[in-house]
């Protein structure tokens, strides 16, 4: 069975909020999870990009009702 791991966290973060939490992302990835997340800036887009940069899975969930405006890692 697949796990699937939901993160949250702001749009704005400092540096070292950013590393680590692109950490957690690689991480998962390592670990076999899938990453659900949104798909925007801050702490969601470095666990994405951790996850993604380790070939882990990444789900990224928009607010908007159109693809326009996710960020890309």
């Amino acid at each position: 069975m697949t796990v699937q791991v939901a993160v949250c966290g702001p749009r704005e973060c400092s540096r070292p909020e950013w590393e680590r939490a692109r950490e957690v992302g690689r991480l998962l990835a390592e670990r076999g999870a899938v990453v659900v997340c949104g798909g925007y800036g801050g702490v969601m887009a470095a666990v994405a990009a951790g996850a993604y940069r380790a070939g882990g899975v990444v789900v990224g969930v928009l607010s908007a009702d159109d693809r326009a405006g996710p960020v890309r890692t």
